[in-house]
């Protein structure tokens, strides 16, 4: 498999084992959607990326042209569909928490094919595990997705497809790797970032183009929803039930979603 690795394609990649990505989670990384071989948004990625970056205090190598035009390189010899993941670490460093100064960061960017579209998802509740919005780390997208594993491993126990999250005032967050949307009557509302939501890419877009309303969200208003969207920069998903409450207007926000061009 051809990858981007620090400047240069390769399909022989090798990661230094002392990375600090790999040893402390130390790092960010974007997936990104391409479409007839055009990556989608890379402006809104890469301003998020270096936010990430700022939060963390990790020097990013490459300017944006570069990181574009690494990203087509890659996309370059296909699929032209395809998932695109920049993935940036603090780089190789000696044991420790504190970072060297003068350490030299990691690039990596692989592609693979875009998956096809999910059938609406049975949600439930996340018990296991709670966004913590007073984390700096709620608001980028670092490496460490734990939280959203334990999530979504026991809506699996369940025999559901993903998770809801809650914060820890018990108000809803987000999905364990996606932004809600939730249809009550007529309106349109989606928990704000201070709340522990991802600023997803698809989530600034419909707050542009949809009447989109931000505000906590308590569980019982979640519960009584008369339809959930789940999204990311990859796909849009339209939920089929919360902790086993079928949605009666299921599918309705995915079809205005996709009306806006989302």
């Amino acid at each position: 498999m051809t990858v981007w690795l620090n400047g240069r394609l390769t399909v022989n990649p090798a990661i230094d084992p002392s990375d600090r990505g790999f040893t402390l989670g130390d790092g960010l990384f974007e997936t990104i959607r391409a479409i007839g071989g055009r990556p989608l948004h890379l402006k809104r990625h890469w301003r998020r990326l270096r936010a990430g970056a700022a939060v963390l205090e990790i020097a990013m190598p490459f300017s944006n042209l570069a990181l574009s035009a690494a990203v087509r390189q890659l996309l370059a010899e296909g699929p032209a569909e395809a998932s695109v993941r920049l993935t940036l670490t603090r780089g190789p460093a000696a044991r420790g928490l504190l970072p060297d100064p003068h350490g030299t960061p990691t690039v990596l960017i692989t592609k693979a094919p875009l998956s096809e579209p999910l059938p609406p998802a049975a949600l439930r509740v996340a018990t296991v595990t709670r966004r913590n919005e007073y984390s700096p780390l709620a608001r980028i997208k670092t490496l460490s997705y734990l939280d959203a594993l334990l999530a979504r491993q026991e809506a699996g126990r369940l025999g559901a497809d993903d998770a809801v999250l809650l914060n820890s005032q018990g108000r809803v967050a987000e999905a364990s790797a996606s932004n809600l949307f939730f249809l009550l009557g007529d309106e349109i509302v989606t928990p704000p970032m201070s709340e522990g939501a991802l600023p997803g890419i698809r989530r600034g877009l419909a707050l542009e183009r949809l009447e989109v309303t931000e505000r906590p969200l308590m569980v019982e208003e979640a519960m009584a929803a008369d339809d959930i969207l789940l999204t990311n920069s990859l796909t849009l998903r339209a939920a089929a039930s919360l902790d086993g409450r079928p949605l009666p207007r299921q599918g309705a926000l995915l079809e205005r979603f996709v009306q806006a061009a989302l």
